[in-house]
């Protein structure tokens, strides 16, 4: 019996002892899918409380709310979306082979237990889609881990909005990561480590002396946690707060993870291998609403500005940064979409996704958890204190892929 008790006891706030939501929490997300609601049907849209509901506890709740918002918080027309990609979009494209050979490697970001043969057409639609993106911006460079960004989007939203979300991504808040040098990514990079020294001088100092560096955290960064992460609930969690957020929140909440991570990194070995291998592999059971909670906490007290200052970081210029305001401006004005639907020349058009719900029909529109496993990855040479421990990070980065192993030296 008293056994019983104590399972009752630590249900949690919002949980039965069967794993049923209590009617407190049921009545605070209808509450918050209401608020959401009233937002997107407002003229002009409510682009502030979707941000609002975006960050805060939950984010936004399901993947057909998610159909409905996300497209707002980048300023998308979902009636005016770009026609799916002919065949040419791979005519002798120089990242064709590339992009292959990475969503071929992507079999684990797909739910688990679909059909082989329904993977293949999203794997097929995923190189469309990322080559089609790259086609209509030709000053963007493909980089490894863009993909893993490009599925989460196609899982959720469907082909041709995936296309006109990672159009608007890839020229805004993944700006800086498609280069033709990894140089405007290390520069992100090099925020960490002044977070951390703000809030954890010792912590700093402990991973300055192990000249770790900030490689264990490359990955992370540059597919928003969609790599990393097995849940892929948790990567949805993830992109509904990125989303809403400033270009450089997924650094803030990489600085939190290290934080939450203090008592262990502490505790090893101060040496770069072992410290290195103790952060990049990121814990599945994190506690994501708390750490969402702590970096917003963080982004307020150590905003960009301040941190640049205090960092001599101001001399690099950041794409993602510098256009950051104009882009969050450039949603405040923006139609219902029942209003749009009227304004539009084809007033028959649906949003995009149909397509995907028919083919999880049978999950009743839920993604599965089951994503990919946490690949241990050290790219690039970012960081000028590989020392002894390069090998490690080599070998690490072949397991990301081959083609990265070159960019080590």
């Amino acid at each position: 019996m008293k056994r019983l008790k104590r399972k009752k006891q630590n249900a949690g706030v919002g949980a039965t002892e069967n794993g049923c939501v209590t009617k407190e929490s049921d009545n605070g997300k209808k509450q918050k899918l209401a608020q959401i609601h009233q937002a997107l049907i407002s003229d002009p849209v409510d682009i502030e409380t979707l941000r609002n509901a975006a960050a805060s506890k939950g984010g936004l709740l399901t993947d057909e709310v998610r159909r409905k918002v996300w497209p707002k918080l980048l300023n998308i027309n979902v009636y005016e979306l770009p026609h799916k990609p002919g065949r040419d979009v791979r005519k002798n494209h120089k990242d064709y082979n590339q992009v292959v050979l990475d969503v071929r490697r992507s079999m684990k970001r797909f739910p688990k237990g679909m059909p082989p043969s329904e993977r293949a057409v999203l794997q097929e639609q995923l190189i469309d889609i990322i080559l089609d993106v790259l086609k209509r911006n030709p000053q963007l460079y493909y980089y490894q881990g863009y993909h893993d960004v490009a599925v989460s989007l196609l899982l959720v939203v469907g082909e041709r909005m995936a296309i006109a979300m990672l159009d608007t991504l890839s020229n805004y808040h993944l700006r800086d990561f498609m280069d033709p040098t990894m140089d405007s990514t290390k520069h992100i990079l090099n925020y960490l480590m002044p977070i951390l020294e703000q809030v954890d001088r010792e912590l700093h100092d402990f991973m300055t002396r192990a000249e770790v560096g900030t490689i264990f955290a490359l990955s992370w960064l540059i597919t928003w946690f969609g790599h990393v992460l097995s849940d892929f609930k948790h990567t949805l969690r993830l992109y509904d707060f990125f989303l809403s957020s400033h270009p450089l929140m997924p650094i803030y909440l990489a600085a939190t993870i290290v934080l939450h991570r203090e008592k262990e990194v502490k505790q090893s070995e101060c040496d770069m291998a072992m410290v290195h291998h103790l952060l990049s592999r990121i814990p599945q059971d994190l506690p994501y609403e708390l750490l969402i909670s702590r970096a917003q906490d963080l982004f307020d007290r150590f905003p960009p500005s301040l941190l640049a200052k205090r960092a001599a970081l101001q001399s690099h210029k950041s794409i993602s940064i510098s256009t950051f305001q104009m882009f969050q401006l450039s949603t405040l004005d923006q139609r219902p979409d029942s209003v749009l639907q009227r304004l539009t020349k084809t007033p028959g058009s649906t949003a995009s996704g149909q397509g995907l719900d028919a083919v999880l029909s049978r999950d009743g529109g839920r993604l599965w958890g089951e994503g990919n496993r946490m690949v241990k990855m050290a790219v690039w040479g970012l960081s000028a204190t590989l020392g002894a421990a390069v090998f490690a990070v080599a070998q690490t980065a072949m397991e990301w892929g081959p083609e990265v192993l070159l960019q080590l030296f």
